[in-house]
């Protein structure tokens, strides 16, 4: 099936020791349906059969399937970064971005965040966001969620933004001249590398609010579940806070005047 190439997207998927999580099934099934989607792995230094997996996934689907292998685990910050900066030099995709490679989020939300972004040119950027709704199917563990609210509530008072979750790993871009700079340096944190994004946004754009609300859009997944295996805990929730001071303090907080000399020399 031939698509148009100013359609395509590319998802970055990172991995890191997934060899026994991965579902090959899942995205060979996705790829079946005729998408304008092809997937960019990033073995992330991994130490267990990782690499084996995802070269024996891309057999028969060379088009669809490609791999980037770093040589030393970075995080997962780092990996996602790598992939989307690739994505945005190399590839021929209008769109990018990111998704767990465990599927807690299904491929089938892929889709639905990409017709977001293509219909609304003011869209910068698309999430996922894991929304306890009637008729959706989320399930969170308990304190994960509860934790995960107090973050996003922090973050949305750091940002000025009414985010609701930051955190999902379900996230589209449009690739821009100003996405490839967002991507430009290294990240300061390891794990909430998505706010470091907005808040590298912002920055970008005079540290104005207005800017976000206007160009980033939240979706309600209908499905969403937390799978056994996660390389986050709980102490990470507690370092993700000390992260977003950091991230303050380099992007958002006010530049102090210079101070002035009160007693003059004449």
């Amino acid at each position: 099936m031939q698509l148009e190439t100013a359609s395509w997207c590319t998802v970055v998927v990172p991995c890191y020791n997934e060899a026994s999580r991965l579902q090959t099934g899942a995205f060979h099934e996705f790829i079946q349906l005729g998408q304008p989607v092809r997937f960019l792995f990033v073995n992330d230094g991994s130490k267990d059969g990782t690499m084996a997996v995802l070269e024996s996934m891309r057999e028969g689907f060379e088009q669809y399937i490609r791999i980037l292998d770093l040589p030393k685990n970075s995080g997962k910050g780092e990996a996602v970064r790598q992939g989307m900066l690739h994505a945005c030099q190399k590839d021929d995709a209008r769109y990018v971005g990111f998704w767990d490679a465990d599927l807690a989020t299904p491929l089938n939300a892929i889709p639905l965040l990409l017709e977001k972004l293509k219909d609304d040119a003011r869209l910068q950027m698309v999430f996922g966001s894991r929304v306890r709704l009637l008729g959706r199917d989320i399930h969170r563990k308990a304190i994960r969620h509860y934790l995960g609210r107090i973050f996003a509530s922090t973050v949305s008072l750091m940002l000025r933004l009414a985010v609701y979750d930051t955190q999902c790993g379900a996230k589209l871009f449009r690739i821009t001249p100003e996405l490839r700079q967002l991507l430009a340096e290294p990240f300061i944190s390891r794990w909430v590398f998505d706010v470091e994004i907005l808040a590298r946004s912002m920055a970008a754009n005079g540290g104005e609010a207005q800017y976000l609300s206007r160009s980033v859009y939240e979706v309600p997944l209908p499905r969403w579940e937390d799978v056994s295996g996660s390389k986050v805990h709980g102490g990470d929730f507690f370092r993700a806070f000390v992260d977003i001071v950091k991230i303050y303090r380099r992007y958002l907080a006010p530049q102090r005047p210079a101070r002035r000399d009160l007693n003059p020399q004449r």
